[in-house]
């Protein structure tokens, strides 16, 4: 019986495979996959961690609403995974709490 907490794609069509790096780990992920979908499809639970608590946060709504699945996007912070589509060498980084403000992304 298949893990139901694991996220599994619908079948469909063969399609281009992107390469990505999510935290400094290559990911092999369908071209017109979303960030949050590519996360999701790697394995990876969670996108970022709240300011407040340090807890952490998935992809939820999966279509720009609820701002669960921020991540940093090619040195931008807080873009929103669900609806930044995947390009061939993106680099993506899970959010750890608060950003001092002013400081650099790194």
């Amino acid at each position: 019986m298949p893990d139901a907490s694991r996220f599994r794609r619908l079948p469909c069509r063969a399609s281009e495979q992107i390469e990505l790096w999510i935290d400094g780990e290559r990911v092999q992920t369908r071209a017109g996959d979303t960030v949050a979908a590519a996360v999701l499809a790697a394995g990876l639970r969670d996108t970022r961690t709240t300011p407040v608590s340090d807890s952490p946060r998935a992809p939820y709504c999966l279509m720009g609403v609820c701002f669960e699945c921020l991540m940093e996007i090619d040195g931008e912070p807080n873009r929103q995974a669900c609806m930044i589509p995947v390009r061939d060498g993106m680099r993506v980084r899970r959010q750890q709490g608060a950003r001092a403000l002013g400081e650099p992304a790194t």
